[in-house]
């Protein structure tokens, strides 16, 4: 990243003002009415539309796109009834070269964002979440805090990633997916130790629809039907249909990660 070639006190005539702390790189351009807080770094080449917010500390690489009404390092918010912990969040928001982010996306301070990663409108990627190189996450795709997404993973259109998730590499979410991470829907303390969300092992694959219960794992090449239920894991390439999810038919040998000819599924 080269840094260090703008940075000024002044309004610029777009009125977009850039405080002196903020390094941002050659050839980078700013729509109307932005705010750029202190310490911001955005690398170079970098397209800004209308009225984004960057906050305090966010780091952003080379030729990332942002759009317009964009939130970036949003602080997190807590209710004094949370039954979350209460955690600060020291570190930064940082997306790294080459990002896309759709208008009215809110990507909140202490989650990451790798290369090439696609970010669509009106999703929003909450604190202590990393998303790997090269993944899409699908309009109005929420992930709640402290999870893990790999890379080149594919989460569709409306679907929910509940807290405390894991999904690895090559992971495919269809559209409307919930998941969820406590088996006491909100009722008595026990339930504090017992969060858990969902894991979705390499490859793993949930149709539209579906539900994962909380703690419940999809193993590898694993797929959960559109529709169904999954009150149990579902093991390695096997398909699971039904409410509740039973064990249908193995996937198709052609249908495996493995048999795609990707170069970076035996890394």
């Amino acid at each position: 990243m080269d840094y260090g070639l703008f940075a000024c006190r002044l309004q610029t005539s777009d009125m977009t003002a850039i405080p002196s702390s903020a390094r941002i790189g050659a050839s980078t351009t700013f729509g109307q009415f932005c705010v750029v807080e202190e310490d911001v770094i955005l690398g170079r080449d970098c397209r800004i539309g209308h009225h984004v917010v960057l906050r305090s500390g966010t780091r952003i690489g080379d030729g990332v796109t942002i759009g317009d009404h964009a939130s970036l390092g949003k602080r997190p918010m807590r209710s004094a009834n949370t039954a979350l912990a209460k955690r600060s969040v020291a570190e930064p928001l940082v997306v790294a070269d080459g990002c896309i982010v759709g208008t009215g996306v809110v990507l909140y301070a202490g989650c990451s964002l790798g290369e090439g990663v696609m970010v669509a409108d009106l999703a929003t990627i909450r604190e202590r979440v990393s998303v790997g190189a090269h993944t899409i996450v699908g309009r109005g795709v929420a992930i709640e805090n402290d999870c893990t997404v790999g890379r080149y993973c594919k989460l569709e259109t409306n679907c929910y990633i509940t807290a405390y998730s894991c999904l690895e590499d090559r992971v495919f979410v269809a559209p409307g997916v919930l998941t969820g991470n406590d088996n006491f829907i909100g009722r008595t303390h026990e339930r504090h130790k017992h969060f858990k969300g969902v894991t979705v092992r390499r490859g793993g694959r949930i149709g539209l629809g579906a539900v994962v219960l909380p703690g419940r794992i999809v193993e590898r090449d694993a797929l959960v039907a559109a529709g169904s239920v999954l009150t149990r894991n579902a093991p390695e390439r096997q398909i699971w249909a039904g409410t509740p999810a039973r064990f249908l038919r193995k996937v198709p040998e052609e249908q495996l990660l493995e048999k795609q000819g990707w170069p970076d599924v035996d890394e």
